[in-house]
């Protein structure tokens, strides 16, 4: 899964990244999985966020604060749309990361921050790669 691309993060901000926080989002990219994020850690800076966008090149960052990675998915008609909201939603509950979601009958938007950072964080990269998945196999 591109996820796992994101690894190259710690070599080429390891300068900018404390080891506390790339020992951390190492072992989250490793599992794929979302971790607690009650706040108290910094947003992804700026060049970390348009070094990841190069792997989700459907995802559009949404230049205000906070900021947010943002997609729209079309799919064949209502009822697959939200079948395909029902998965994200079910995922999103596992990972306890829970994106933005608004539905227009077949298109269906996701907008992804971290909430408790206001702004962006490896979870809406790793629920961002497990959407595209989701919508692969729709």
């Amino acid at each position: 899964m591109k996820i796992l691309r994101i690894i190259v993060l710690n070599t080429m901000f390891a300068s900018s990244l404390s080891f506390s926080y790339q020992k951390e989002l190492m072992e989250i990219i490793k599992n794929e999985q979302c971790a607690p994020c009650e706040g108290g850690v910094q947003p992804l800076l700026q060049g970390e966020i348009y070094f990841l966008l190069n792997d989700f090149s459907e995802w559009k960052l949404i230049e205000e604060h906070p900021q947010k990675i943002e997609r729209t998915f079309i799919l064949k008609d209502f009822i697959q749309a939200m079948h395909f909201v029902n998965a994200i939603a079910k995922v999103a509950e596992r990972e306890g990361h829970h994106p933005d979601i608004y539905i227009f009958y077949n298109k269906v938007t996701i907008q992804l921050y971290t909430h408790a950072i206001e702004g962006l964080s490896a979870n809406d990269f790793i629920l961002a790669g497990l959407i595209d998945e989701i919508f692969l196999q729709s």
